[in-house]
């Protein structure tokens, strides 16, 4: 298994609106959807920088309660194998491939499908990975039943879920590829 990360080659990798204080983040998505409007990150809406620590906070609580290892907060996002949707996000895209056996797999969840989509009380339509967060053991559990995401619904047709998020609690191995 091969964990992907996209991003804006002009920002740089693993760089995250979560490791700033709250007021800088919302200014910085303002600045993004100002001079990068054909960007994924432009086409956020006021409240995205709430409810992204709102989702980071039911992760790291269900993280915790699996026994997880928590080292930095928030996670660094990544996704199980290429999304070619996700490609798209950025106007000059870069890519960061690392394979999942440089983890601390202690360290690493996942979410099938992206975590806030995933936990939102207005998904209820019953899959059973909705409000779901798995360890490795258990994410391959899940990709064995239903595959990946990106292979069967790429285009968003039959749900929110794309990809396979991951939440990386530590900043071993990112720190060697930024």
């Amino acid at each position: 298994m091969t964990l992907y990360h996209y991003f804006d080659q002009r920002t740089g990798p693993f760089r995250s609106l979560s490791d700033l204080p709250m007021e800088e983040a919302k200014a910085l998505l303002e600045e993004i959807k100002a001079t990068r409007p054909h960007s994924q990150s432009a086409q956020r809406h006021n409240k995205y920088v709430e409810y992204r620590h709102n989702c980071e906070n039911i992760i790291r609580r269900e993280f915790e309660k699996k026994g997880g290892v928590i080292k930095r907060q928030p996670p660094h996002y990544m996704v199980v194998e290429h999304s070619p949707w996700l490609s798209t996000w950025f106007e000059d895209c870069g890519v960061i491939k690392i394979p999942i056996e440089e983890f601390d797999l202690a360290t690493v969840s996942f979410t099938y499908g992206d975590s806030m989509p995933t936990f939102s009380p207005s998904i209820q339509d019953g899959k059973e990975y909705r409000h779901q967060l798995y360890t490795y053991p258990e994410i391959l559990d899940v990709i064995a039943r239903y595959g990946l995401p990106q292979d069967w619904n790429d285009d968003g047709k039959h749900g929110p879920e794309r990809y396979i998020e991951v939440h990386v609690w530590n900043d071993e191995p990112i720190c060697w590829y930024r």
